[in-house]
């Protein structure tokens, strides 16, 4: 009896010394190290405890700047020259970035705008004509948002934020059609929808065609798309067949299609927005280079000090050296002759004074 008196006794000491235990067990988790390390580190502490001057230092928000891409944004052309743009952004002005390639609708243009507006971004680049109407309608609703439009001279007093970043593809296609009328038999363009930038440019390449040669056929198509690679392909094929020899695209992912024509029909042609030979190395025999990055870090810089006050759109174009410009492919299987080169020197200088209207009809 005594011993299972005993027994008990002692049953109920351990249990009552456990239990006294308990809460230092229980303390013990919650005093970790780990947990506590990241809300007391010193660097988190710091600000709070700063003089006035560092703590207004850091900035709440960061700039941000975004794009609304009308193609995939590594496609050697149109719509990677505005992704390049954007980096050199985060690289120079340590934008915090992002992008969307966006469906073909009005709809999916304004969400996209209203997205990067509502989380503060206040530089949104919409990379074509297209974005115009969306632009217009969004940016009244975000006044301290800067809606910038490629490939467009829209300006209004009455919506300032809106704002046309024209680049002109008319002058360089101007010195293709010369280089192609003065080398060859004839030319096929190819170009994605029959939009104001890419009716231009081909009226440029015309233009240049007829001022070296008057008599030079050039024939023209629109995919209605900016994807379809096949129908771009078909297209330049069927122009060849038909007589042509050079050939260029302007069909933003489409282009592709007019780089594989050229290498299969090894034919001439050229280049827009990007280095590209690397997809026709002996057919492309010259690139138009556009660095767009250039051309807007300027402006982006003025977004984030704040001291953005546009008073029209803003045009870029031979005159700016860094941001057009050429390069030719030596390697090409017909590369363009020392001669020409000369000449080509000489007509840009020509439409970079103004004595040369490329658009004139």
């Amino acid at each position: 009896m005594k011993r299972r008196l005993f027994t008990v006794l002692m049953a109920v000491t351990i249990v009552s010394l456990l239990a006294a235990c308990a809460p230092a067990a229980t303390q013990a988790p919650a005093a970790a190290e780990p947990t506590k390390a990241p809300a007391a580190a010193e660097p988190t502490k710091a600000p709070a405890a700063a003089e006035p001057t560092k703590a207004e230092a850091p900035k709440e928000t960061a700039f941000k700047a975004g794009l609304l891409a009308p193609g995939p944004v590594n496609d050697g052309g149109w719509n990677q020259t505005a992704y390049e743009a954007l980096k050199k952004m985060e690289a120079d002005l340590g934008a915090e970035i992002s992008y969307v390639e966006t469906e073909q609708s009005p709809a999916a243009f304004e969400k996209a705008f209203r997205d990067f507006a509502s989380q503060g971004y206040t530089f949104i680049l919409g990379h074509g004509n297209e974005y115009t109407d969306a632009a217009l309608t969004v940016a009244p609703e975000y006044p301290n948002t800067f809606f910038f439009l490629s490939s467009s001279r829209q300006w209004d007093p009455k919506v300032p934020n809106v704002v046309g970043l024209n680049s002109d593809s008319s002058q360089p296609c101007y010195v293709f059609g010369y280089i192609a009328a003065k080398m060859g038999k004839g030319a096929g363009l190819i170009g994605g929808m029959e939009i104001p930038p890419i009716s231009e440019s081909f009226t440029g390449f015309i233009n240049g065609a007829k001022a070296a040669d008057p008599n030079f056929p050039v024939k023209e198509t629109y995919l209605g798309n900016w994807t379809d690679t096949a129908a771009a392909k078909e297209a330049g094929i069927s122009y060849v067949d038909g007589g042509a020899d050079f050939l260029l695209g302007n069909a933003d992912f489409a282009t592709n299609g007019v780089f594989q024509a050229m290498a299969e029909k090894n034919v001439n042609g050229f280049s827009l927005f990007g280095d590209n030979t690397d997809k026709a190395p002996k057919s492309i025999v010259a690139n138009y280079i556009l660095d767009y990055g250039e051309g807007l870090v300027e402006l982006a810089a003025q977004v984030k000090a704040g001291t953005f006050k546009p008073t029209s759109n803003y045009e870029f174009g031979l005159k700016d050296s860094k941001v057009i410009w050429f390069t030719y492919n030596d390697n090409a299987a017909n590369p363009v002759p020392a001669d020409l080169r000369k000449e080509v020197e000489d007509l840009v200088k020509k439409i970079e004074s103004g004595e040369i209207n490329t658009l004139a009809k």
